[in-house]
């Protein structure tokens, strides 16, 4: 994995962009460091992020599909979000997700041995 302690502490490009400051000003911002981040880590799936920042859902961000939202109106707290979804889902995807197919494959397999161990005896 390449080096991203770069890509996860705050750029002096964003330091012009304030709390509160509007949500095209935010969203582009988001945008950006999400291009970073693609770049950083070798990625080319073509995420994009939706910044609402005026919904409750008790979670700061997720991932649907190539969309990541974010929750978060805090600009701070929004870079963090974005940041962390996009691993989470890297991980999820790339790790988890292929683990828990093999684990399926192997289970439905042992069950069709057990099944037939059962009909033939």
């Amino acid at each position: 994995m390449k080096n991203l302690d770069h890509s996860f502490k705050g750029s002096s490009a964003h330091g012009d962009i304030k709390k509160g400051e509007g949500k095209g000003g935010i969203e582009a911002l988001l945008n950006e460091e999400l291009g970073r981040l693609e770049a950083r880590l070798g990625l080319n799936r073509g995420y994009r992020v939706l910044w609402m920042p005026g919904i409750e859902k008790g979670i700061s961000g997720e991932v649907r599909g190539n969309t990541i939202f974010i929750y978060e109106a805090d600009r701070d707290k929004a870079l963090g979000t974005l940041r962390h979804e996009l691993i989470d889902h890297l991980i999820t995807s790339r790790l988890v997700k292929p683990l828990v197919d093999l684990i399926n494959i192997l289970v439905k397999a042992k069950g069709r041995k057990y099944t037939g161990r059962r009909r033939g005896s």
